[in-house]
C-alpha cells in the first residue's frame, strides 16, 4: 500500500478543484492547472478533500497511486503559493541579467548565453550572481532551472559553475608536483 496515496488532499478556501472523468482541474489565485489521472487510479472529490485510490490490485495501479496524489497536491500548492528554484553563479566574471522574459548569462565562454523562459515562468536576478526561477507548475520550474544549470555545471576542481542554492559540490584534489 502507498503511504502517500492513502492521505487525502485538502482543498483550501479560495481554490476550486473540479473533476471531469480522469481530468482534474485546479483554479486558484495564481492561475489554473490541470492533470489527467492515469486509468489505473480513480479520484474522488468529497467536500473539500480529494482522495485517490487504485482502480484494481495491479502493480501499475499501486505504482501510479502515490504519484497521482502528489501531482494533485502539487497543483493545489502551485495555484496557491507557486514554486521557486534559486540558482547561484560561482566563478570570476560569471553574472546574469534578466530583462523581461529572457535572461543573459556570462559564464566564462567567449559569447553570452541568451535564454528565453517559456510561458508561465518568471526569471529574476536580485544580484548579478543569483537567478530566481518562479512559476506555478513545479515540473516546469524544475525543468527551466535544470536547463539554466546545464549551460555550465559546477566542476569539482574549482567549484565554478551554476548550482542550485545550497547544493554541495564535492571538490577534488588537483594535480600534485
Amino acid at each position: 500500500m502507498s503511504r502517500i496515496g492513502k492521505n487525502p488532499v485538502t482543498v483550501p478556501s479560495g481554490v476550486t478543484l473540479t473533476q471531469d472523468g480522469q481530468n482534474v482541474t485546479v483554479k486558484g489565485a495564481k492561475g489554473e492547472l490541470s492533470f489527467k489521472l492515469p486509468n489505473a487510479v480513480a479520484g474522488k472529490l468529497e467536500g473539500d478533500t480529494f482522495t485517490v485510490s487504485p482502480a484494481d490490485e495491479s502493480k501499475e495501479a499501486s505504482a501510479m497511486w502515490g504519484m497521482s496524489r502528489s501531482m494533485v497536491a502539487n497543483l493545489i500548492e502551485g495555484v496557491t503559493n507557486g514554486f521557486q528554484k534559486n540558482l547561484e553563479l560561482r566563478g570570476v566574471g560569471y553574472r546574469a541579467k534578466a530583462s523581461g522574459k529572457s535572461i543573459t548569462l556570462q559564464l566564462g565562454y567567449s559569447h553570452e548565453i541568451n535564454y528565453t523562459a517559456p510561458d508561465g515562468i518568471t526569471l529574476a536576478t536580485p544580484k548579478p550572481t543569483e537567478v530566481h526561477v518562479t512559476g506555478i507548475d513545479k515540473q516546469q520550474v524544475g525543468q527551466v532551472a535544470a536547463e539554466i544549470r546545464s549551460f555550465r555545471k559546477p566542476e569539482p576542481y574549482k567549484g565554478k559553475g551554476v548550482r542550485y542554492e545550497g547544493e554541495y559540490v564535492r571538490s577534488k584534489e588537483g594535480k600534485k608536483k
